[in-house]
């Protein structure tokens, strides 16, 4: 027996078909609810939650097509089986495409209908299952907070204060701060803190999207608005419904959105290109900058009223060089990410290597330090970054370094089969692998270059 809770709705406009299926699936332990056209289904879903519809598809008033159409923007959990007795192939995909689970021809057997309804429910199993494993793993990360972002200095440790602060509520964020400094782990912190973490978090950059585009990109279109909108799309706006959209770079973005966006904070509704309605949003908005804001209000460059709408409560983060004390905790981080990522075993950075990534002005802060470690994890030789593993604005002297330190004998034979090893490896990653592109640019023979790789264990290795 089925569980009584399952409610299913059939639509059809010829009663005994109604009568027949329902006096079947009350046996077999479904709660029935019965519809003699589309309108009438849509109007029951908007008044009851239902888990499946079995829904035929000519039908007088509003054919099953046109009801699957509508039922998308009414009832989203609700299984849709559509039933035919002029079944075709492309009724079928038709079906398929406008949200259909399954599509089922006129006359059927009871087997038939039971099997297609078991398979349903199991799929709504599947998809019950996976929000619940989806909920459990956002508990875990909103549990850490912003404990899983590196930062044990009072400048950053104020930072996350605030931040957990203002995340409970719906209240507009602005984060500021120079470029690499992590505005945009910071909001998906306070996302993950908020009652919206089950939601969608929506990332764009209002600099890297053409003015042209932009609009669509944020606000949707519909069908016919302009050359290539060959269907109704939905916007970033509507796709971060419940959750949060991330405007980064919002001083890239043109005076004439500006003004689009401010009515979208203000009336919390959009409007798709070449619509005539409206469209209700529950969009939290956390918006970032690298640039002054208020200078561009001043220059006129940005709009004043939105620019006090976005900054009710301004993040500001501060630069690398003024979180001195933070270094040490980051290059032990990007160190131990880059060994998980390359496989590499280094665990430590020389003082004196340290003592240069102290000194350092870090203008590109954070973003920077990450490709720094990544390029003295991928040189090191051994379990250590040295200072010659630096990049060369750092200071490092590598040029009058001892022979031996660089590599580890003083033996002829023992340094030409590591510098061999060492060449060979550098020209299969520069080549991507390609053995006769190593080959030439070794100025050796293929077979000769098969037995040393063979012999250095480096045929095994794979190269990208």
């Amino acid at each position: 027996m089925k569980n009584p809770l399952h409610k299913l709705l059939i639509i059809d406009d010829e009663a005994n078909m109604r009568h027949m299926l329902a006096a079947l699936l009350k046996r077999h332990g479904y709660a029935i609810c019965e519809a003699g056209d589309g309108r009438q289904g849509i109007q029951l879903l908007q008044e009851h939650p239902f888990d499946f519809v079995l829904c035929d598809v000519r039908m007088p008033e509003m054919d099953g097509l046109t009801f699957l159409q509508e039922a998308r923007e009414v009832s989203l959990s609700a299984t849709i089986i559509m039933m035919s007795a002029y079944g075709s192939v492309e009724d079928a995909v038709q079906a398929m495409k406008l949200g259909a689970y399954d599509y089922i021809a006129k006359p059927f057997k009871e087997d038939e209908i039971l099997l297609v309804l078991e398979k349903a429910g199991e799929r709504s199993r599947l998809i019950e299952e996976n929000k619940n494993l989806k909920k459990k793993i956002a508990l875990v990360e909103a549990s850490k907070g912003f404990a899983s972002m590196v930062g044990k200095s009072p400048a950053m440790q104020g930072v996350f204060e605030l931040a957990t602060k203002v995340a409970p509520y719906n209240t507009t964020v602005l984060i500021t701060g120079e470029s690499g400094t992590g505005k945009e782990l910071v909001a998906r912190g306070i996302h993950q803190l908020s009652h919206r973490k089950d939601g969608p978090f929506i990332a764009v950059n209002c600099g890297a999207i053409p003015e042209n585009l932009l609009e669509s990109e944020l606000y949707g279109y519909v069908k016919g608005a302009f050359t290539g909108a060959v269907s109704d799309k939905p916007g970033l706006f509507e796709e971060a419904a419940a959750g949060t959209l991330f405007l980064d770079e919002i001083g890239e973005l043109p005076l004439a959105m500006q003004v689009k966006l401010l009515r979208v904070l203000q009336e919390h509704e959009i409007r798709r290109i070449g619509s005539s309605r409206s469209r209700d949003v529950d969009v939290r908005v956390i918006a970032a900058t690298a640039r002054n804001l208020e200078h561009m209000v001043t220059e006129k460059r940005f709009r004043e009223d939105l620019f006090y709408r976005l900054n009710v409560v301004n993040v500001c983060l501060p630069p690398l060089r003024e979180r001195r004390d933070d270094l040490p905790l980051l290059c032990d981080h990007f160190i131990r990410k880059m060994n998980h990522r390359m496989g590499k075993q280094v665990t430590d950075i020389v003082p004196k290597a340290m003592e240069l990534v102290m000194r350092h002005d870090w203008p590109g802060n954070v973003r920077e330090l990450e490709n720094v470690i990544e390029r003295a994890v991928i040189l090191a030789e051994k379990t250590a970054i040295l200072p010659e593993n630096l990049p060369e604005r750092f200071g490092a002297i590598s040029r009058n370094r001892r022979i031996n330190d660089f590599l580890g004998t003083y033996s002829l034979k023992k340094a030409k089969m590591i510098m061999e090893e060492k060449l060979i490896a550098r020209s299969m990653e520069a080549s991507g692998g390609n053995k006769s592109k190593a080959a030439k640019m070794l100025e050796i023979s293929y077979p000769s270059l098969l037995s040393k790789l063979k012999r250095y264990n480096l045929h095994e290795r794979k190269y990208r």
